[in-house]
């Protein structure tokens, strides 16, 4: 099993990368190949092209894409529609975290794409 994670990079606050470290270790521990961006990719890229073509390719090669939701990242947004555009099936990690709005917003779209749901 492969499994890429979205989450966000440039605004990675501690508290979120000790949530998500332990997730990442976690499924390494039961065997799944985790494709974990902070991890994975070299960030120095001044434009961010080679950054999306090292995450398309990840991201096509995984089985699941597993998201931890951050309304603010941009990059985030960009990785779930490249998700959505390859059909993966998509696991919401910090589900708990989120509720419906009455208006439509990412968070709705995130929720309503967990394959858990």
């Amino acid at each position: 099993m492969r499994v890429y994670i979205i989450c966000p990079v440039r605004i990675l606050t501690d508290d979120t990368k000790a949530v998500l470290d332990r997730y990442v270790a976690d499924l390494e521990a039961a065997g799944v190949t985790v494709h974990y961006p902070p991890r994975d990719v070299d960030q120095n890229d001044p434009i961010g092209l080679d950054i999306i073509h090292a995450h398309r390719e990840a991201m096509q090669a995984a089985d699941e894409v597993h998201i931890y939701w951050a309304e603010k990242s941009e990059g985030s947004r960009f990785d779930l529609g490249m998700a959505f555009a390859l059909r993966k099936p998509i696991r919401l990690i910090n589900r708990l975290d989120l509720v419906l709005t009455p208006h439509k917003s990412f968070a709705n779209i995130v929720l309503c794409l967990d394959d858990r749901a």
